[in-house]
C-alpha cells in the first residue's frame, strides 16, 4: 500500500472511532442528537454529557494513542530492536510512582491538578537521571540498561507504597489508577497533557532523518553527519514528554507502543522515520477502539482500558518473542 493511501485509511479509521467514542455511553442519545448537543448545545443534559464527559475522553484517547504509537515506532527504530516499547526507558514506571506518591501522601483530593502534577514530576525526575547517565555520551546499550534499572526501581518503590498503604481504600485507588483508564477525565486533563504530548511528538518527527540513518548502524549514521548525542537526546526527551504526559492523566496503558508499529510496518517502506506518523494514527485508532470496547463489553462494570490493551498486547508480545527466536534474533 502506498503511503498516501495508508495515511488516508488510518486517518479515516481514527476519525470513525473518535466519532464512535463520542456516541458510546450509558446515556442513549442518537448520533444526530449527540452531535447537535456537542456543536449547538440543544438539550442541556445531552450537552453536558457530550462536552464534559465524552469529548475529553475521546480527545485523550486520540492524543494518548497517537503519542504511544509514535513513541513506540521511534524507540524501535532508535534501538533497532523490534521488541522495544516506550516503557523501556522507565518513564511510565516513574510517572506512575509519582502519582502513587500523591495518592500515598493524601494530596490527591486536594486538587484535580495534584495527581497529574505528581506523575509529571516523577517522569521529569527519571528523564533527568537518565540523561545524566546515558543520553548524551553513553551508548545505546547504556541507555537501555539505565532505563530498565529505573523502571525496576520505580516498580519496587510503587510496590512498597502499596505495601505500606495506610488503609485499603488508598490501596484500591492506587491499583485502580495503575490499571490505566480514560474514565472520568475532564478538559482540564486534556489541557494539562496535550501541549506536552504535542511537544514530544514534534521532537520525534524531527528525529526521523536520524532514525533512518541509524538503520545502517551508529558509525555509518555518524559518517552521514548525524549527531548521535543530539539524536539520542531528541528521542529520549520526545518519548519522555509523550509517555510521561499520557501516564500523568490516564495511568499506565501498555502495549500500544509495542503492538501498533508491528501492525503498521508491513504496510510501509519499513524505514523508522516514515513509520512514526502511521504508527501514531494506528495507536490512536486502537486506543479509541479499545476504550469503546470496554464501555460495551460489560456495561454494568466498565473495564479499565489498560487491562484490555494488556490482554491484547501480552499474547502478541509472546508471539513476537517466539518469532524473533525462530529467526535467530
Amino acid at each position: 500500500m502506498n503511503r498516501p493511501a495508508l495515511l488516508i485509511c488510518l486517518g479515516a479509521s481514527t476519525a470513525a472511532f473518535f466519532l464512535l467514542s463520542l456516541l458510546t455511553g450509558p446515556a442513549s442519545y442518537g448520533p444526530v442528537e449527540s452531535l447537535r448537543a456537542l456543536v449547538a448545545g440543544g438539550d442541556e443534559a445531552a450537552a453536558i454529557i457530550l462536552r464534559e464527559i465524552r469529548l475529553p475522553r475521546a480527545l485523550l484517547g486520540l492524543a494518548i494513542g497517537f503519542s504511544l504509537g509514535a513513541a513506540g515506532a521511534a524507540l524501535q527504530g532508535f534501538l533497532r530492536n523490534p521488541l522495544a516499547e516506550p516503557g523501556i526507558i522507565g518513564v511510565s514506571a516513574s510517572a506512575s510512582l509519582g502519582a502513587v506518591t500523591i495518592f500515598y501522601s493524601g494530596l490527591a483530593g486536594a486538587s484535580i491538578l495534584a495527581l497529574p502534577a505528581g506523575a509529571l514530576v516523577g517522569a521529569l525526575a527519571s528523564v533527568m537521571l537518565l540523561l545524566a547517565i546515558a543520553a548524551r555520551h553513553g551508548s545505546t546499550l547504556t541507555l537501555i540498561l539505565s532505563g530498565v534499572a529505573l523502571s525496576s526501581l520505580a516498580g519496587a518503590l510503587t510496590s512498597l507504597a502499596l505495601n505500606l498503604s495506610p488503609n485499603p481504600f488508598a490501596s484500591y485507588e492506587i491499583i485502580f489508577w495503575l490499571l490505566g483508564s480514560l474514565k472520568d477525565r475532564s478538559m482540564v486533563h486534556v489541557w494539562i497533557a496535550l501541549p506536552l504530548m504535542l511537544a514530544g511528538c514534534a521532537m520525534l518527527f524531527a528525529s526521523a532523518r536520524a532514525l533512518d540513518a541509524l538503520t545502517l548502524g551508529e558509525e555509518s549514521a555518524a559518517s552521514l553527519g548525524i549527531d548521535m548525542g543530539r539524536a539520542r537526546l531528541m528521542v529520549v526527551v520526545g518519548v519522555a514528554l509523550s509517555v510521561g504526559a499520557a501516564t500523568a492523566v490516564a495511568g499506565a496503558i501498555g502495549f500500544i507502543g509495542l503492538v501498533v508499529p508491528h501492525l503498521v510496518r508491513p504496510l510501509t517502506d519499513r524505514m523508522p522515520g516514515s513509520l512514526i506518523l502511521p504508527a501514531g494514527l494506528g495507536g490512536a485508532a486502537l486506543l479509541l477502539a479499545a476504550d469503546v470496547a470496554v464501555r460495551v463489553m460489560i456495561p454494568a462494570r466498565e473495564l479499565n482500558v489498560g487491562v484490555l490493551t494488556a490482554l491484547i498486547g501480552a499474547p502478541f508480545f509472546l508471539w513476537l518473542v517466539a518469532r524473533a527466536r525462530r529467526e535467530g534474533f
